[in-house]
């Protein structure tokens, strides 16, 4: 029997976590974060899939793709988009898979326009403020949800 396959998007500007403004985001990288959740993955039993595109036509393209690759649950933290992308938003609600929206830092303790997602009103659960602890929850979280449906 196949995992559940998990699809982790990370939106742009995510690539320079580590050295973008530590101050906000910490001193972690993306990929120790996804190395982080594929073992994590594993330990759950789930196929961990990453993607990281700059570009919002990319994420979008690689939504489309989930439609027909096995991808039972999404992980996103749209990063900027979360505020700007209704093209996003609309795709993740044609792929009609659940997501969980992911972000480091808390939102809500941030400038004003950050406070709008989006993407929230789709989502399953938001996740904001616990630093990459929230990617780690949010794939516990995947987890329990498809147990829970099978």
């Amino acid at each position: 029997m196949n995992s559940p396959r998990i699809l982790v998007l990370h939106g742009p500007n995510l690539n320079l976590l580590g050295t973008r403004e530590p101050e906000v985001y910490g001193h972690i990288t993306l990929p120790d974060i996804d190395q982080g959740l594929a073992t994590l993955g594993r330990e759950l039993g789930l196929d961990v899939q990453v993607f990281q595109s700059n570009h919002e036509g990319a994420l979008i393209d690689r939504l489309h793709a989930a439609r027909a690759d096995g991808t039972c649950f999404v992980i996103i933290n749209p990063a900027a988009y979360t505020h700007t992308s209704v093209a996003l938003r609309d795709a993740l609600a044609a792929i009609d898979k659940p997501f969980v929206e992911v972000h480091l830092s808390n939102v809500y303790r941030r400038e004003s326009f950050r406070h709008q997602s989006y993407f929230s009103s789709l989502a399953e659960a938001v996740i904001s403020g616990c630093g990459a602890l929230g990617y780690s929850l949010a794939l516990r979280y995947a987890a329990d949800k498809l147990s829970a449906k099978a």
